[in-house]
């Protein structure tokens, strides 16, 4: 279940920890990569597709001066500038892929699209960032985390970022049609990273802009941290890897990291490790009946160890954590005492792992 890897260029700067060169991948299609300081994902790949009147982005990048510059000379090499960029299709809100897109439209007049549910998610956060650091914090204590670790995680995660954005102007659903420079581009609405994450395929290119929905190396996020709530992300997630499971995909160009070939790998090799991890997660909440989903976190496998993890990681392996419980509780294998903080338990007639 191995992937090919046509980003050579990308990977060999991933290997090395360098920013990649701006590539022209198509006839009128670039590869701009926009950095996102002091992250581990190091920077978003930022696509231009040419059009008759300038330029139209997939995503846009984390919002800083020094992004904003690299977007800028980025956009040089394509021979255009940021005042001809006409439109951003956003994959989906996250600050590094929506952040720049309101600078793009204060200079261009740019329309911005992203698809509803994201929208949504944007129209109905906190206003100010001592509100939302006190949810966050909250939603960390209610699993388990101890309080200063969750203050010190809601700190770390630049909140900010994401408070006073401006709306997209156009809303995007899933199978619309979009025609950008003579190329048709489908919205494939792939929700669990986030609840509005869309890709975008390209049938007359034989590509698929996959966001941060299928990565070549790592996995996308899937997260929870509110156990209450009617979503069930990681269900979603998995539902959405079938949807971008399409014969005429050539090559794949996702958000961060490198492009690849190989898609039906890929996507068979996130499905098992989604399925390894629940039953891992569900053998663990039977020899271990009763602990938060914060306890849970220690006692499962991670790429390191569990106590070197800095506050702003144990928070999303945290948010990991809670998706695959709400995923096994949705199975009728685990269930979730409302207390505080939550306690789970393998439910009666469950697997007993």
């Amino acid at each position: 279940m191995t992937v090919e890897i046509t980003g050579r260029q990308q990977w060999q700067s991933w290997q090395s920890n360098l920013l990649p060169v701006v590539e022209q991948v198509q006839d009128g299609l670039w590869s701009i990569p926009v950095p996102i300081p002091d992250n581990p994902l190091r920077y978003t790949l930022v696509y231009a597709h040419e059009t008759a009147n300038g330029l139209v982005l997939v995503d846009a990048g984390w919002d800083s001066e020094e992004t904003w510059k690299a977007l800028v000379a980025g956009i040089a090499v394509t021979g255009y500038r940021p005042a001809d960029v006409e439109g951003v299709l956003v994959t989906h809100y996250h600050a590094d892929h929506y952040g720049l897109a309101e600078r793009i439209r204060g200079v261009s007049g740019a329309w911005v699209a992203m698809h509803v549910r994201d929208a949504e998610v944007l129209a109905n956060l906190p206003t100010d960032r001592g509100t939302w650091e006190r949810r966050v914090a909250e939603q960390l204590t209610t699993h388990g985390c101890p309080e200063g670790q969750a203050r010190a995680a809601a700190g770390e995660m630049q909140l900010g970022r994401f408070v006073g954005r401006g709306v997209p102007d156009r809303l995007l659903q899933n199978g619309q049609t979009l025609e950008v420079g003579g190329v048709e581009l489908r919205v494939v609405w792939t929700p669990g990273h986030s609840p509005g994450h869309s890709c975008f395929h390209a049938p007359d290119r034989r590509v698929l802009f996959s966001g941060d929905h299928v990565l070549p190396r790592i996995t996308p996020q899937v997260a929870a941290m509110d156990s209450d709530a009617a979503e069930d992300p990681l269900t979603d997630y998995l539902g959405s890897l079938e949807r971008v499971r399409l014969a005429d995909i050539e090559e794949v160009l996702p958000a961060h990291e490198y492009r690849f070939r190989g898609l039906a790998s890929r996507l068979q090799f996130l499905a098992l490790h989604h399925t390894e991890r629940l039953i891992e997660l569900g053998a663990a909440v039977s020899a271990h009946p009763g602990s938060t989903a914060w306890e849970l976190c220690s006692v499962l496998t991670w790429s390191r160890l569990w106590e070197t993890f800095s506050p702003l990681s144990q928070r999303f392996a945290l948010g990991e954590t809670l998706a695959h419980l709400i995923m096994l509780r949705a199975r009728g294998e685990v269930i979730g005492l409302p207390s505080r903080p939550v306690r789970w338990y393998t439910a009666a007639g469950g697997c007993t792992w």
